[in-house]
This record gives C-alpha cells, sequence and structure tokens, in this order.
C-alpha cells in the first residue's frame, strides 16, 4: 500500500494526512473534494484558506464555528457591510485568528465577491469556470503539485478584481477542497466517492 495512505481506526484507507486527528478524518471522507456550487461555502472557503496563511488547516478547522459566528456564515453581502468597529471587536474574538490583515482582506473581499455575482451572476459560475481537465493516469503524493496553471490563471483573476490573501498555492487549495479536482490518492476509499460525486455534478457554468 502507498506510503502516503494511512488506515484509520476503522480499517479503512486514506490520504496520509486525514488518517490522525478525528477532524480531519471527517472532513477528508465528507467534505475535501466533494463538488460545491453553494456560494456562500466557496466563498467561505476562499477566505478560510487566506485566514490559514502560515499555520495549519487543523488550527483553522477546529475554529470554522467561530469563523462562521464572527461572519455572519460568511454572506458575504452582509460583511461587505463590515466597518472599522466591526475590525476592532473581530480583533478582540479569541475564538478567530486574530490577524487584521487576514481580517480586512475578507472584508475586501467580500466586496469583491458581490462584485462578482454581479457580472457573472453566482460566485460557483465563476470559481467554476476555471474547472481544470480531470488528471490523467494515477493520482500518488509525487504527482500533485502544490499549484497549477489552474490555479496561476485564478489567482491572477481574482488579484486583477482586487482580492487579497488569494496567492497561486492558496487557489489550488481552495480548488481541491471544493472539488473542482479530485486529489484523493489512488488507494484512498474516498477517491472513487468523489468521482462519483463528480460525475452526477452539474456545473453551474452549463447553466450560464
Amino acid at each position: 500500500m502507498d506510503s502516503c495512505l494511512g488506515a484509520g481506526a476503522d480499517g479503512q484507507w486514506r490520504c496520509r494526512w486525514a488518517a490522525g486527528a478525528e477532524d480531519y478524518v471527517f472532513y477528508h471522507d465528507h467534505e475535501w473534494g466533494f463538488p460545491v456550487n453553494d456560494d456562500l461555502r466557496l466563498f467561505e472557503k476562499i477566505c478560510l484558506e487566506g485566514f490559514q496563511a502560515g499555520l495549519s488547516w487543523i488550527t483553522i478547522l477546529r475554529k470554522r464555528e467561530n469563523f462562521r459566528r464572527a461572519f455572519e456564515n460568511f454572506d458575504f453581502e452582509k460583511v461587505a457591510r463590515f466597518t472599522k468597529r466591526n475590525v476592532e471587536h473581530l480583533l478582540s474574538d479569541a475564538g478567530i485568528v486574530r490577524h487584521r490583515g487576514k481580517i480586512e482582506s475578507t472584508i475586501n473581499n467580500s466586496k469583491r465577491a458581490c462584485e462578482l455575482v454581479d457580472e457573472y451572476g453566482s460566485l460557483a459560475i465563476y470559481f467554476w469556470s476555471f474547472e481544470p481537465e480531470p488528471h490523467l493516469g494515477t493520482v500518488t503524493k509525487k504527482s500533485l503539485p502544490g499549484q497549477t496553471p489552474g490555479s496561476k490563471a485564478l489567482c491572477k483573476d481574482l488579484k486583477r478584481r482586487g482580492w487579497s490573501f488569494v496567492g497561486p498555492t492558496t487557489a489550488y487549495a481552495f480548488m481541491q477542497a471544493m472539488g473542482l479536482v479530485n486529489d484523493h490518492l489512488d488507494g484512498c476509499f474516498v477517491q472513487e466517492k468523489v468521482a462519483l460525486a463528480r460525475k452526477r455534478f452539474r456545473s453551474p457554468c452549463l447553466s450560464k
């Protein structure tokens, strides 16, 4: 069995990064890689990827409910109306990552998200327009890049539109998590489930 896989307490083989903490196991088995077309979840994820910069995902995952409470469940229309007073309040909230730049970035990006919805009709249509061609061949730890031409293109376009904390590595982590790609490793029992979910998924770009 690939050394990049790990067996959980239930005997199932998973991508090794998810074989430890229970938080990771649930996230890996039920969320990571499954296609998402809900605007609020898409916005939440790209913001949380920004908050993760310099930290581990488990840190953000364990604070996710606090982030949801603090940022109005990532309803970007509401967050776009946050003021300096909201920023100061968030900086005193020990339940989230108290980083002024990341907090202000989330508020800025919420305004940019509203602009994207005005232009495209939904964030889902915009983000899924960057869906790459499916992987060919086996998916192994060595075959997975930290960033791709697609994530670089997404990053470049977001920055052109005024978004922040959205580098190409952050953009690719977002694409992996939201199901734009299936990066579960060969031998991971979730890989097939995600493949089936993607097969059944109707890209929002098709209804544009």
